[in-house]
């Protein structure tokens, strides 16, 4: 190994003017066996560089090569892998790891020595040494064969310098001065010590020589001690003087500093003194405004106004610590709280008297309403409260108890000056729906002022002779053939939808007017939010349950501001919602099919309150009512599905068009004129899918029960009726039943007229049916003639039975018989008859076709021609 260090300094590392400290015989780990070795190197040239080079030995001959090199300052970790038990393996940590496997664990021991102790002396960088063992990383130098590179200690290495050129020359001329020098090393070092000796006594002597030179010097530094002395005295009595000097500054310095401090604190104790009287300070202006301002004017009200909010900023002023402790600013805040209180007290006590002055001042103005249907106008009022909204917001903002306090009594004052406003509106209302005096007495109203007295059991009443009234029309209808389906006309519904659309024209603004007033003057239109602890507390407010929170003493609305302004409109407005369900209830029990026009009326404001603010009062009350109403609208469609259950026809009279086909016209009618550009046209489209089966089922079941009248001329009639109303007023969610009508219409009809032919020529119907079965059962038509049954004679006979004169007097009878059957209001007569002529003439061609079959060659013929019966059918039409 000696061997392989000398070779590699002098080789490689010599040229680079570098010297090599350690050296590891090593292969990687894990791959084939390829020695090479990693050196620890410094230059010699300074700054000193120590590197880590990896020098492997040549493939082509028997030198070693430099192949990759590292600088120890970018070496991180060194790993030994085992601190205790030998283990050749370790890894170096540069830009990646690089784990080693070397030839022996002593090699590997010395090595990390090594490169510790370059670390601590060249870079004094922190490289982590894991998993080695405390022993070699002492400062101590480490025995064995690699003592002479790493020199003993740390100042070995440095002090180590190679010869230089001329060092060298030397050397060599001294050792060929002494030719046996290499051969004899012992002599040659013997008489360089005799040399080195002779020179020591030369140097001896040489000092012993300027022993004179010596006295004279010592002469010299004696005199200088004494200079020196004296020099000190000097600069003891001038330490003595700046001394005293320095004394004396001291004092002047601490003199200076006092004034300073004393200078400080007098401009800080003005900056607090300016400080609370520029912000503690309320001028006389603005507490004679909030003791005396008067309250009625708009120029006392803006006064009070700026009073109460720089008595507000006066006391809200953000103290800095100790302040509270000042006496003075204990007695201004307590001033400022007393203000205050007084103020409070004297705001809250006139707003009420507002409030209650207001309810008498309204009171004034119903009469002057009571005759039209319109409600008063709060506007003047709400423009007067206005000016004090500031005000309450200050309120507001220092004592929320009185703020509170005024909040429920403008409830309670406002609630009961609308409940009679409303009320009496209502009362109007109810009184122009019912006509004059006297007819409002059948629907339970009394007295001038049309107060309505008649309880529940009256409506009750009035709604079981409404349907006993529909339904004795609709008896009599079937007696009469009359189509109209209800006791008013269509101008009295228009009637009732205009008061209806007044009605909620009228409440819309007032609540909106109320609300937007409410969140302007309450001051409830923003959110606020406020950090820190909070407590939560329910009260109820005359049966309003308020949810709120304080911090800091200062109560906060938990819910929104939105629901509090509801929660207030639904106590000031409580009314609104049991009134218009007594006058929706009295719209339904005049005339069921007023439930239409509300329907469509209520939708249409619930649709524009809801885009406006669907969380409102208004938008949660008439979607309430709404609810009532559609129920009303369910309800009026159940009871006229129930009347076709129930109807019951005439056993002495033709049935015609039933009512209930007559009463679903007009509704469909009504209905198409009042949802035209509805918003709520599904339920109408729904009514209508439940209604139209309701009468295709009700149709039957009358058509399967009638004695006097045919079941296929009922069906007809009325499946003709229900489709030409269809057509007419095109309902597309109708269209599959008005195909069905159709259909219907068109298969009775074919039904009536085959039944209705069947008897006229009803032997020569006989006659051929039996040919027909006879060629069913398998006889050939050309040897039907021969059966004794249908011989020619046979034939013969049955035709003579039905000369002309014959058939012509059959049809008119058979033209009797339908225009018997038919009804009027239909006008089907002129249909049915031409239906009959075709089926006739089908008939006769189909006897023809028999005969010239059955009996070919036998010339025989009916005794009239489609000609005579084309004929008979119009002469018969025109003499009916």
């Amino acid at each position: 190994m000696t061997a392989i260090k000398h070779a590699l300094q002098r080789d490689i590392f010599t040229p680079n003017d570098e010297r090599l400290l350690s050296i590891v015989n090593v292969c990687k780990a894990g791959k084939k066996k390829r020695n090479c070795f990693l050196c620890a190197t410094v230059t010699t040239e300074r700054p000193v560089q120590v590197n880590v080079v990896k020098v492997k030995k040549s493939d082509k001959g028997d030198f070693y090569k430099r192949q990759t090199a590292w600088a120890l300052r970018d070496l991180a970790v060194v790993d030994a892998k085992d601190a205790v038990k030998e283990n050749p393996e370790f890894d170096l940590h540069f830009d990646k790891v690089y784990k080693w496997v070397a030839s022996s664990t002593v090699e590997k021991n010395t090595f990390i020595s090594c490169i510790w102790k370059l670390n601590q002396r060249y870079l004094r960088k922190k490289i982590d040494f894991i998993n080695v063992s405390s022993q070699l990383l002492e400062e101590s130098v480490p025995s064995g064969e690699n003592q002479s590179v790493t020199g003993g200690d740390e100042e070995a290495v440095d002090e180590y310098q190679e010869l230089n050129a001329r060092e060298e020359q030397d050397i060599e001329i001294m050792m060929e001065g002494c030719e046996y020098a290499i051969s004899n090393a012992e002599a040659f070092a013997e008489k360089l010590s005799r040399e080195l000796q002779v020179l020591d006594g030369a140097n001896i002597q040489s000092i012993m020589a300027s022993e004179k030179q010596v006295n004279i010097l010592m002469k010299l530094l004696d005199e200088a001690l004494k200079e020196v002395d004296q020099i000190e005295l000097k600069l003891s009595s001038y330490e003595e003087m700046l001394q005293s000097v320095k004394e004396q500054m001291d004092q002047i310095s601490e003199s200076n500093h006092l004034i300073h401090l004393s200078n400080t604190n007098n401009v800080k104790l003005l900056s607090e003194i300016e400080f609370l009287v520029n912000h503690m300070d309320l001028a006389k202006g603005h507490i004679k405004a909030l003791q005396e301002g008067d309250l009625t004017s708009s120029r006392g009200i803006e006064a009070c106004t700026n009073a109460a909010d720089a008595l507000l900023q006066c006391m809200n002023v953000a103290l800095r610590p100790g302040h509270d402790m000042l006496h003075a600013v204990k007695q201004q805040q307590q001033r400022f709280s007393d203000l205050r209180e007084q103020f409070a007290r004297r705001l809250a006590s006139h707003l009420n008297s507002v409030f209650v002055q207001q309810g008498h001042d309204q009171s004034s103005t119903l009469a002057q309403h009571s005759a039209e249907l319109t409600l008063p106008n709060h506007h003047p009022f709400h423009r007067d409260l206005l000016r004090y909204a500031k005000l309450m917001e200050w309120l507001k903002n220092t004592d929320y108890g009185k703020y509170e306090g005024l909040t429920k009594n403008y409830m309670d004052y406002l609630s009961r000056l609308y409940e009679r406003e409303i009320k009496d509106f209502f009362e109007v209302a109810k009184i122009k729906m019912t006509g004059t005096t006297r007819e409002g007495k059948k629907f339970g109203l009394h007295g001038s002022s049309g107060k309505l007295t008649g309880s529940t059991s009256s409506l009750n009443k009035l709604s079981v002779q409404s349907s006993g009234n529909r339904r004795s029309q609709s008896s009599s209808l079937l007696d009469m053939g009359n189509m109209s389906a209800s006791d008013l006309d269509v101008a009295d519904r228009t009637k009732f939808d205009k008061i209806f659309e007044q009605v909620l024209s009228e409440l819309e603004p007032l609540c909106l007017a109320e609300q937007d007033f409410i969140s302007k003057f309450f001051k409830l239109q923003q959110h606020q939010s406020t950090s820190g602890t909070t407590t939560n507390e329910v009260e109820e407010m005359d049966g309003v349950a308020l949810s709120r929170s304080y911090t800091s003493g200062v109560p906060q609305t938990i819910s929104s501001e939105k629901d509090m302004i509801r929660q207030m409109m639904t106590k000031i407005f409580r009314c609104i919602e049991p009134e218009l369900n007594n006058l929706i209830a009295l719209g339904d029990k005049i005339d069921s099919f007023n439930s239409l026009y509300m329907l469509v009326k209520m939708s249409h404001h619930v649709w524009t309150a809801q885009n406006v603010d669907p969380a409102s009062f208004l938008s949660t009350t008439l979607g309430n009512v709404l609810v009532t109403v559609k129920r009303n609208f369910d309800k009026c469609i159940s009871n006229q599905m129930k009347q076709m259950d129930e109807v019951k026809i005439s056993k002495k009279s033709k049935v015609g068009i039933l009512p209930f086909v007559a009463e679903f016209e007009e509704f469909a009618a009504l209905a198409e004129s009042i949802f035209k550009n509805a918003e709520r046209r599904g339920d109408l489209d729904k009514a209508y899918t439940k209604l139209i089966r309701a009468v295709f089922v009700s149709v039957e079941k009358v058509a399967n029960e009638s004695q006097k009248t045919p079941r296929d001329v009922v069906m007809m009639e009325n499946f003709h009726h229900i489709f030409a109303t269809l057509s007419r007023l095109k309902i597309s969610c109708l269209e599959a039943e008005k195909k069905e009508a159709k259909q219907k219409y068109t298969d009775h009809l074919q039904s009536y007229v085959i039944y209705s032919l069947g008897q006229p020529l009803e032997k020569l119907n006989h006659f051929f049916e039996g040919v027909e079965a006879r060629v069913a059962q398998g006889i050939r038509e050309e040897e039907v003639s021969y059966q004794l049954a249908f011989n020619k004679q046979e034939l013969r006979k049955v035709i003579k039975e039905y000369p002309g004169k014959e058939v012509k007097k059959g049809l008119d009878n058979l033209y009797k018989k339908v225009d018997k059957h038919l009804c009027e209001e239909e006008n089907l007569l002129q249909v049915v008859w031409h239906s009959m002529q075709d089926e006739f003439i089908r008939q006769y061609k189909h006897f023809e076709g028999l005969i010239a079959r059955c009996y070919p060659g036998s010339g025989i013929t009916m005794e009239f021609t489609i000609q005579d019966i084309l004929d008979y059918c119009s002469s018969i039409a025109q003499s009916h």
